[in-house]
């Protein structure tokens, strides 16, 4: 019997979510990518380049002996680290209460325990749109109904979401947002915008989930208050937060910060799940912040994504000219680029593979939107390369461009 036959049958008795269930395309890209033979300058992956990892700082430290290493953790995670996050958080202006911690296997699981928490078959989810590719997955795999809502300069329109709502005929369940350099727009939402989306959530008691894996790495302009600032011990408001952006992604260590009662219901879900984070990961990252390194890590981060920012800015205009529109992001990882003018047709899920094949990567707008829209967008990740490479791939993306353009004229 052939496995096509195994699966017909099959497929009628997997849970109704199963059809819900979408992978990633950024993730999917590492996998792609690895495949590739030739050289290829990498703009697709939300991540710090190797020699921006701390490599042989964190392999000094795990040579040290630590007690009950390898022993399973406390499933709100270990003392030690919860004591230097909250430290971290203090560092950045913000007072977080240990009993509102819970560790987490990186801030994916954050948003998968947050959305498990909340969200029923056909809950209504508030997202912004563009936005991040895997927080629309996790809300569709417990079967929420996505309401896209548009942003600006200043992040989420949130002036847009009562009629959005209302056009719906449902009360929102969860608005999920990313308030400081958003992925994949790298736009930031203004302190006014922050304020009446609070108001809101308490007009429609609606939870708020905040991620912000990017918020400690602003380079440039102001800082804005955060939502725990702005309404503290709120229990509408559930933030999932990561090291992965500011150390390494390979780690795998995040955190929640939420209601204690909140908490509890977590701590159970995630019992369910992994028992607790990697062990030997939380200490190392405890290690690591506690000998204040983190501080002076970030530091160096900000100032060399600045410069790759500039790079990329500066590397699209001189290549592009008006042809092109791309965000001015003052911190994070990337910008959102669309399609201007000769090149307004383009669709860039179309151009990807050609891309590929001039040695260049990038992530496809479509996929930042559960409608498919932003076909003439694509996000850029200015973090991953030097400002050497960044000027080489912009390159290889318009000669990409403009291949797909003679073919379509031929045509």
């Amino acid at each position: 019997m052939t496995t096509q036959s195994f699966l017909a049958p099959i497929s009628t008795r997997l849970a109704a979510r199963a059809s819900q269930l979408k992978g990633s395309v950024i993730d999917s890209s590492t996998s792609l990518l690895a495949s590739q033979t030739h050289d290829i300058v990498r703009f697709a992956m939300g991540a710090p380049n190797a020699e921006l990892i701390p490599e042989a700082e964190l392999a000094e430290l795990y040579r040290q002996p630590a007690t009950g290493r390898y022993d399973y953790a406390a499933t709100e995670g270990n003392p030690a680290l919860i004591k230097q996050i909250v430290a971290f958080a203090a560092g950045q202006g913000q007072a977080v209460d240990p009993e509102r911690i819970l560790v987490t296997t990186g801030g994916m699981q954050g948003l998968d325990i947050a959305f498990k928490l909340m969200v029923d078959p056909g809950d209504l989810v508030i997202v912004e749109s563009p936005t991040y590719t895997n927080g629309i997955a996790t809300a569709l795999s417990y079967q929420g109904q996505i309401l896209e809502a548009p942003v600006d300069d200043d992040g989420l329109i949130v002036e847009a979401l009562p009629e959005l709502v209302a056009a719906s005929g449902k009360i929102p369940k969860v608005i999920y947002v990313i308030p400081n350099f958003q992925n994949p727009s790298g736009r930031t939402l203004s302190e006014a915008r922050r304020r009446k989306l609070i108001e809101l959530a308490e007009q429609w008691e609606a939870f708020i989930i905040d991620d912000d894996p990017y918020g400690a790495l602003r380079f440039a302009g102001q800082e804005v208050p955060g939502f725990s600032e702005l309404s503290p011990g709120n229990p509408r408001i559930v933030s999932v937060r990561t090291f992965s952006k500011v150390l390494a992604p390979g780690l795998r260590v995040g955190w929640m910060e939420l209601d204690p009662a909140l908490r509890d219901l977590a701590i159970s879900a995630k019992q369910s799940m992994d028992t607790c984070t990697n062990a030997p990961m939380q200490q190392l990252v405890a290690d690591f912040l506690a000998q204040g390194r983190l501080e002076t890590h970030v530091g160096t981060l900000r100032s060399v994504y600045l410069e790759r920012k500039q790079a990329m800015r500066r590397a699209l205009a001189e290549t592009f000219g008006d042809d092109i529109e791309a965000t001015d992001p003052e911190g994070g990882f990337f910008l959102w680029l669309t399609l201007k003018g000769r090149y307004s047709q383009i669709d860039t899920q179309e151009l990807f593979p050609i891309a590929l094949a001039h040695g260049v990567a990038y992530i496809p707008g479509p996929a930042f939107a559960d409608s498919g829209a932003f076909t003439d967008a694509l996000r850029l990740c200015f973090a991953t390369s030097t400002p050497e490479r960044i000027a080489q791939g912009v390159h290889r993306l318009h000669a990409a461009i403009e291949e797909m353009l003679q073919h379509g004229a031929s045509a």
